[in-house]
């Protein structure tokens, strides 16, 4: 008869993530490189004239022959949750007097019900992703893959941050600016909005909650094994 373990069962979804820390709005992996993260708006390419469309294909392309690096562009789709705004509809209805206007709070609360049962209204958001090559710290066996126990850094982390600013940021900087000639807004997501992230994308059932400050936490969000 095979008797149970004793040991206990330490292993968590950390241990199969392969981010070790997120320090100063930079993700860094436990291969040792690191990434960051820029949200960026979107443009409504069919609302565009002919001649619009055609200078934004233009700068657009202008944009990928201008970059000499990676960059990973991910679109996250999500459900938007329309509950609370049905809820603030039903208490206006509830609360009108005139009942002219009774009525079209009432038609315009059906509409919209009718409307999200027919087709999911969905939140998009854009992102690019900039890397930094474990390569760059002079690295030559990075496509080793992992064992089951967590990698420890190649470096510092320290060390590895300040390499990895250096060769993201001016990186950075100019995707900023491309994005502004072709119409567009990004901005650098910040550590506490890293954390929110992925901790969004690995709870999607809690989609949506705030977290408290990082650096209120007594120990890093992610933290490598010893």
């Amino acid at each position: 008869m095979i008797q149970p373990t004793s040991a206990p069962i330490r292993a968590t979804t950390q241990e199969f993530l392969e981010i070790e820390d997120i320090i100063d709005d930079i993700v860094i992996l436990t291969s040792g490189s690191a990434v960051l993260a820029i949200e960026t708006t979107a443009v409504n390419f069919g609302l565009l004239s002919e001649e619009e469309q055609d200078a934004l294909i233009y700068a657009y392309a202008s944009f990928l022959n201008s970059l000499s690096f990676p960059l990973q562009v991910v679109i996250l789709s999500k459900r938007m949750d329309i509950s609370s705004y049905i809820e603030y509809l039903a208490a206006e209805e509830r609360k009108a007097t005139d009942p002219v206007m009774k009525e079209r709070i009432q038609h315009y609360r059906e509409f919209i019900l009718s409307t999200i049962k027919e087709n999911k209204v969905l939140e998009k958001k854009f992102y690019l992703v900039v890397p930094f090559s474990v390569l760059e710290l002079g690295i030559k066996d990075s496509t080793k893959s992992l064992s089951a126990k967590r990698k420890k850094l190649p470096f510092g982390k320290d060390y590895i941050l300040s390499r990895a600013k250096t060769s993201l940021f001016p990186k950075r900087d100019h995707i900023l600016r491309q994005l502004g000639r072709i119409g567009l807004h990004g901005r650098q997501l910040t550590t506490q909005e890293l954390v929110e992230l992925f901790y969004n994308l690995y709870n999607p059932t809690v989609t949506g909650e705030k977290l408290g400050e990082t650096s209120g936490y007594s120990k890093p969000i992610v933290e490598g094994s010893s």
